[in-house]
C-alpha cells in the first residue's frame, strides 16, 4: 500500500490551539504544510531547499505508521494520526495508538525517583548500593573516589557500560531484573561495570536506569509498574500509559506493531522489555506531553502534582552536559528546551518541549527508521510554530578531488549490529558529478556529500561515515562510528 494512500487513513483529532482564535480549518492548513514542506536534518549551505512529503517520506524509509501531538502556548493544540499499525493493512494509527516510548520511558521513570527522592525514601547523592538489597554493583578502581549515585545513573555520568537494550522476542525467555545486571542467562546484555570514574563524564548507559529501578523497587517493596502507576501516569492523567512488559491482551489491539527498517513487521509484533525504566513505557503522543506540560509547570510553580518547583527546576537543570536528571537539554534563558528520543526494535520516537514558551510536540513512529522521520516533522514544526533555535544543521561541503572520488567509488561489506543480522553492503558511486550511496533496503540511494574534515554524511537522513586515510592521503577504509569499513576486492 503506497504511503500517500496511508495519509488518506489518517483519523484526525483537532482541539483548538490554545489562547488563539484559529479555526478547525486553520489548523488543518497548519497540518497540511507541515506535513508537505519536511525539510532534510542536515541542509547544505547555498543548495536550493529540498521539501518532502510525510507521505513520501514514510514509504522511503519504510515507516508504516506516525503519530504526532503538538503543544502551544502551553496546552495540547493538536494530534493527529497517520499511516496504519500494521504494513500492508488497513487498520489506520489515531491519537489513542499505543506505541513503545523506548527510551523516553528514562525521564517518564525519573520523575517518579525524584518524587521518592522528595518524600526522604531517595537521596541523590547517596551511593546507589546503600539502596540494592538483591544485586550490589561492583566496586572496582573507578570507584575508589568517587561513588555512583541517583544523580549520576540518571544524568548518564556514573560511568557505566551498556548503552542500550535489544529487547526479547515473543518466543524468548525474559530474564530478572538481576540476571540483566549481572549479564547472565536469559539477558542477552553484558554485565553492568564501572568502567570509567563516576561524575568524569557523560557516557549514556540505559544499564544505569536499570540499575535506578532496582533501588526503587527494593526500597519501596512495590511493584515498578504500580510505583510508576501512583507517582506519575495516575496523577498526571496518562490514561493511555503503562509500564507494561509483556503488553497486556486487553490492550493490544490499540498498540502499532514495530517493523524493521525494511518494512517488515517485527516477529510477534513487538519485542518485550523487562528494563521498564529503561524502556518499558507503552504510551501515546498525548500522553508523552500531558507528562512535558507537567513537568513545565511544576517548574514553574503551577502543579505539584508529581514534582515540587525546587525538585522540577533541578530535574531541568543541566548536571553533566547535555542531561539533567532524565532529560536532554537545550538552549538557555526562555529559549530552554527538554527533549529525549527513543529507539526499540521496531519503534522510533521523540518528545520536546519549550517550558517557557509552551511549545513543543511528541511523536511516535513505529519503523526501525522513523528517527528520520520524526526529524525531518521536527524541522517543520519547528519552522510552523517558531521554536528558537531548533533548526536543521548546515554544512559546508567540499569536491572530492579525482583520486579521492576513484578510492571512494565501490563496494563496501557492512559489519554486522546484531549476531542475527543478514550481510548486507553500501555501494557507493558517481552519478552526473555526485557521489550517490545505496544500501538495499535500508539505504535508499541518496547523494552523499563530503565535508572539509573528512567526513561523508547523507543529508536527508544523517548517515556519516569517517574517511580514514594514510601518511600519503590515500583512502584506507570508511569508519562508521566505532565500526572499521573495508572496501571490497581493494
Amino acid at each position: 500500500m503506497q504511503a500517500s494512500r496511508l495519509l488518506r487513513l489518517a483519523t484526525l483529532m483537532l482541539l483548538p490551539i490554545a489562547g488563539a482564535s484559529a479555526s478547525a480549518q486553520s489548523v488543518d492548513e497548519q497540518i497540511s504544510r507541515i506535513t508537505s514542506t519536511m525539510t532534510p536534518s542536515i541542509v547544505v549551505k547555498g543548495a536550493p531547499e529540498k521539501y518532502h512529503t510525510l507521505a513520501d517520506t514514510m514509504a522511503k524509509y519504510n515507516v508504516p505508521g506516525v503519530s504526532i501531538a503538538l503543544i502551544h502556548d502551553g496546552k495540547l493544540a493538536w494530534a493527529q494520526g497517520f499511516g496504519v499499525k500494521t504494513a500492508g493493512s488497513k487498520d489506520a494509527v489515531t491519537s489513542n495508538t499505543l506505541f513503545q516510548a523506548a527510551s523516553i520511558s528514562k525521564p517518564v521513570s525519573a520523575t517518579a525517583m525524584l518524587k521518592l527522592v522528595e518524600q526522604g525514601k531517595l537521596s541523590l547523592d547517596t551511593p546507589i548500593n546503600t539502596y540494592l538489597k538483591t544485586w550490589q554493583l561492583p566496586d572496582n578502581e573507578f570507584t575508589k573516589t568517587e561513588p555512583v549515585t541517583l544523580r549520576r545513573l540518571v544524568s548518564h555520568s556514573a560511568g557505566l557500560n551498556v548503552h542500550g537494550f535489544p529487547g526479547y522476542a515473543s518466543d524468548a525467555k525474559v530474564p530478572t531484573v538481576q540476571q540483566i545486571l549481572d549479564g547472565k542467562a536469559p539477558a542477552n546484555t553484558k554485565a553492568l561495570q564501572v568502567v570509567m570514574t563516576p561524575g568524569s563524564t557523560w557516557r549514556y548507559s540505559g544499564g544505569g536506569t536499570t540499575i535506578m529501578q532496582l533501588a526503587m523497587v527494593e526500597t519501596t517493596g512495590e511493584a515498578f509498574p504500580a510505583l510508576m502507576q501512583r507517582l506519575v501516569l495516575d496523577p498526571i492523567g496518562m490514561q493511555n500509559s503503562a509500564f507494561e512488559q509483556p503488553l497486556s491482551k486487553a490492550k493490544q489491539d490499540l498498540a502499532a506493531a514495530g517493523h524493521d527498517d525494511q518494512g517488515k513487521m517485527v516477529g510477534g509484533r513487538w519485542h518485550t522489555y523487562p528494563e521498564l525504566a529503561a524502556a518499558g513505557l507503552w504510551t501515546t503522543p498525548t500522553d508523552l506531553t500531558k507528562w512535558a506540560i507537567e513537568i513545565a509547570e511544576a517548574r514553574a510553580g503551577k502543579s505539584t502534582k508529581t514534582l515540587s518547583q525546587k525538585m522540577a527546576t533541578e530535574m531541568l537543570t543541566v548536571q553533566k552536559a547535555p542531561s539533567g536528571l532524565g532529560p536532554a537539554l537545550g538552549n538557555a534563558g526562555d529559549a530552554l528546551y527538554f527533549q529525549h528520543g527513543g529507539s526499540n526494535e521496531g519503534y522510533s520516537c521523540f518528545v520536546a518541549y519549550f517550558p517557557a514558551l509552551g511549545r513543543g510536540a511528541a511523536i511516535m513512529t513505529n519503523g526501525d527508521a522513523g528517527s528520520v522521520v520524526y526529524r525531518q516533522i521536527l524541522n517543520a514544526l519547528a519552522k510552523e510554530y517558531q521554536w528558537p533555535g531548533y533548526k536543521a544543521r548546515e554544512i559546508e561541503t567540499v569536491a572530492p578531488d579525482a583520486s579521492t572520488l576513484a578510492q571512494l567509488v565501490g563496494e563496501y561489506p557492512l559489519p554486522a549490529m546484531s549476531p542475527n543480522d543478514t550481510p548486507r553492503s553500501a555501494f557507493i558511486t558517481q552519478e552526473n558529478g555526485k557521489l550517490m550511496i545505496e544500501a538495499a533496503q535500508f539505504l535508499a540511494k541518496d547523494e552523499i556529500v563530503l565535508l572539509a574534515n573528512d567526513e561523508l554524511i547523507v543529508p536527508d537522513n544523517g548517515f556519516q561515515l569517517k574517511l580514514a586515510r594514510d601518511k600519503d592521503g590515500r583512502v584506507t577504509h570508511l569508519e562508521f562510528g566505532s565500526r572499521k569499513i573495508v572496501k571490497k576486492n581493494r
